[in-house]
């Protein structure tokens, strides 16, 4: 999320830290394991602490209600390419009547597909 929010692209990643962009990807998919140095590398070059990485690793899902609940579910949707083009373009929907028309779609969606 960190990488496409800065405009970088897996190449520009994968050249700063002398890997191709198929291994950014297959770290950022999951496929492959990252090591301690290369990650610290990769937040040198995204311009974050090593910390960053293991936001909410503590574990579990937090409940809804507890403190970072609802917050760890808007991380884990923004991480996601829909969550990120959705944040980028959202905004530029024009006036707040047209946006609260967009939210109440998206909210009718989503109880139709509970059913």
């Amino acid at each position: 999320m960190r990488r496409k929010f800065m405009g970088i692209s897996q190449q520009v990643l994968g050249d700063s830290i002398g890997l191709t962009f198929q291994q950014v990807q297959k770290y950022e998919r999951g496929s492959n394991r990252i090591s301690a140095s290369k990650l610290w590398h990769i937040g040198q070059v995204l311009k974050v602490p090593i910390d960053y990485f293991f936001d909410g690793f503590a574990g579990g899902e937090a409940p809804e209600d507890a403190p970072g609940g609802t917050e760890a579910k808007i991380n884990a949707f923004l991480t996601t390419t829909e969550g990120i083009e959705l944040a980028e373009v959202f905004p530029k929907v024009s006036g707040p009547k047209l946006r609260r028309k967009v939210l109440d779609l998206v909210k009718a969606l989503a109880d139709d597909s509970e059913i």
